[in-house]
């Protein structure tokens, strides 16, 4: 029989990481507005690694850019002089239409997907020009206004005027990208950005939603959300109460599906892990080179934290041994993930030997809980189960499929 390959799972967590963004569907944004409505600290709050700041602005036409940045599946287009002449205005909206059909044309990866324009609310008035823009423009993709900038009731009001005017537009949103300080201790604080994240995802074709949960950084709670939903369903595919047996002997077997499963959720993140910090948290529950190693030292580990399972009896990890280690491990990293991703918002990197005391602590935590959960859960279902357990031939066929 073939065994398990050898590999380092800090690099493998990375390698796989990486490929699992790249195979995300890009999400492509548009956004107009004059020069000095903010939308470069619209951008830089809404999207990670300040995208407006660190990402290659690449002209691809006198008044329109293309802002991206590796390891970021997003594109953004920026356009700039809208402020200028008539003539000007009509060669920026030229530029613009044809860019959009250009796009369009080159396939679904390319074609813009949502426009965001701009305006300040405090200027409390909007041209024919752009009005004449909006509409146009919404004719060829979705439109939300994002009115920048937003305080008190003047933006209110402002909001309320253009909607008045009855729009194609999907939605007009007051917001205020980071905090506005008035004075030393007084500030107003940002918001309106989470209701912008939503209403995008509403409207953006379904294949671009990972990517762009992925390139947001303003709410991680639906990062969590998101990384949950998938990790039950890949534990529930992979293992379930009815999973055959795993001989501790190929506990190895166990370590690749826990490597893609973490690759998956990083992806999902999309926070900068860096070797350093992808070893400090596997180091919290096992080792980070053999997958043999790792595979026995995870269960001969984590057994004992387990109410009821004792020992592994036998030489057999059990399906549901299996499965609780998995999600416990799921679960655990999501909570770490979610503080390291709130910390790089603002700026505050986790220091790598709490961030692997923390993980450690939220692993056992995690495995004490799903343990309980999960014997109910057996309980209940046993007596169904027991009819559907596979012979000693069916055992041995799938595991011989399983090592090859």
């Amino acid at each position: 029989m073939k065994k398990p390959p050898d590999f380092n799972i800090v690099e493998d967590i990375l390698h796989k990481t990486k490929e699992e963004v790249a195979n995300m569907h890009p999400i492509n944004i548009l956004l107009v507005g004059k020069t000095g409505v903010g939308k470069s600290t619209l951008i830089n709050n809404v999207f990670r690694e300040r995208l407006a700041a660190t990402g290659i602005g690449k002209p691809i036409t006198q008044h329109l850019r293309r802002i991206s940045k590796e390891g970021l599946p997003i594109v953004l287009y920026d356009t700039k002089g809208l402020e200028l002449n008539e003539e000007t205005q009509k060669r920026i909206k030229k530029e613009l239409f044809q860019t959009i059909k250009n796009k369009k044309e080159e396939g679904p990866k390319e074609a813009i997907h949502v426009a965001y324009y701009c305006i300040n609310a405090g200027s409390s008035r909007i041209e024919d020009m752009e009005l004449e823009m909006i509409q146009e423009l919404s004719e060829k993709v979705p439109v939300i206004i994002v009115l920048t900038q937003s305080i008190g009731e003047p933006a209110k009001e402002f909001k309320a005027y253009i909607e008045s005017l009855n729009l194609n537009v999907v939605s007009i949103l007051n917001v205020m990208s980071e905090d506005f300080m008035i004075m030393e201790d007084l500030s107003i604080p940002a918001y309106g950005l989470k209701e912008l994240i939503l209403t995008t995802l509403e409207i953006i074709p379904e294949e671009t939603k990972e990517a762009f949960n992925n390139a947001q950084q303003v709410d991680i709670a639906l990062k969590a959300k998101s990384a949950r939903t998938w990790a039950t369903k890949y534990i529930v595919s992979s293992f379930g109460i009815g999973f055959l047996p795993i001989p501790f002997s190929d506990a190895s077997l166990l370590v690749p599906m826990q490597v893609g499963l973490l690759a998956h959720i990083t992806a999902i993140f999309g926070i900068s892990m860096d070797k350093a910090t992808i070893t400090s948290l596997v180091a919290a529950i096992g080792g980070t080179s053999g997958a043999t190693y790792a595979g026995r030292y995870i269960v001969s580990n984590v057994v004992k934290f387990i109410p009821g399972a004792g020992t592994i009896a036998g030489g057999i990890i059990s399906g549901t041994t299996a499965s609780i280690i998995t999600t416990a491990l799921a679960m655990s990293y999501i909570e770490v993930l979610s503080i390291i991703a709130q910390g790089e918002k603002d700026g505050k990197y986790p220091d790598l030997a709490n961030i692997e005391t923390l993980m450690r602590e939220k692993f056992e935590e995690r495995l004490k809980k799903t343990s309980k959960k999960q014997a109910v859960e057996t309980t209940e279902t046993e007596d169904l189960s027991s009819t559907e357990v596979p012979s000693p031939k069916e055992k041995k066929k799938w595991w011989r499929r399983k090592k090859s």
